[in-house]
């Protein structure tokens, strides 16, 4: 087993109320896998498609720095534009429910009574647990995004997530590409490896964060990389003719 995932953290007063009082949200880490992952794998679907045409290395470091910037930057684009979606949906949310909560208060506090019964409570514990959320108006909405939507406290940043996806698009887009820029021998065979060696890393970093070991998380990225690297090196081939 890796040894982060059992890392703990401190559970004094003050680093507990510290952490709870401020959630980190979920990270950047889905950011980094997808944009490194998806960087390799069509990078080396035009070194496969070029190469396999014969076209000099030149139209491919050409062709590979183009691809890296322009679908490095509509994956950021994209992505961007999802994540901001994600938090106006639960803006658009929340209104709805402060809305509700000043039409509908009883019928909302059924909810949070539901709610809360479901996390176990019952019986006069239930009760009190009830009236002390519903007396707080922000912890009254907070609980109903959770509970009801299954929405976070806390907001999605889109910028963050776009440039977390483009530079890990960009610096794992362009190690396939090395080969061609300088000059290797079998230039096409060492690129293969370098973006299956690519995936393995992506694999085995991401083990630092779950509970797999880093050489079985590499192993897994790696099959699934090599997979859609396999298939763009078979449409490269079509190409050879």
């Amino acid at each position: 087993m890796s040894g982060p995932a059992f890392e703990t953290h401190g559970h004094s007063p003050k680093e507990v109320v510290a952490r709870i009082s401020a959630p980190p949200g979920r990270g950047v880490l889905r950011d980094a896998v997808y944009g490194a992952i998806d960087g390799s794998v069509t990078t080396f679907a035009i070194v496969a498609g070029v190469a396999g045409a014969g076209l000099s290395p030149f139209v491919i470091v050409a062709l590979g720095l183009a691809n890296v910037l322009a679908d490095g930057f509509s994956m950021a684009a994209a992505n961007y534009t999802g994540t901001r979606a994600e938090k106006e949906n639960a803006s658009r949310i929340r209104e709805i429910e402060e809305r509700h909560i000043d039409k509908f208060p009883e019928g909302e506090r059924l909810e949070v009574k539901e709610i809360l019964r479901l996390k176990g409570l019952e019986g006069e514990v239930l009760e009190a647990a009830t009236e002390a959320v519903t007396a707080d108006r922000e912890n009254w909405i907070a609980l109903m995004m959770e509970g009801e939507y299954g929405l976070g406290g806390v907001d999605p940043h889109p910028m963050r997530a776009a440039i977390t996806t483009f530079v890990a698009f960009l610096v794992a887009g362009l190690i396939p590409l090395l080969p061609f820029v300088f000059g290797f021998e079998g230039a096409f065979t060492l690129s293969a490896y370098v973006t299956l060696a690519v995936f393995f890393a992506i694999g085995a970093l991401k083990s630092r964060w779950s509970l797999s070991a880093w050489w079985r998380s590499g192993t897994e990225t790696l099959l699934i990389g090599g997979v859609a690297a396999g298939l763009a090196y078979f449409v490269g081939t079509l190409f050879s003719a």
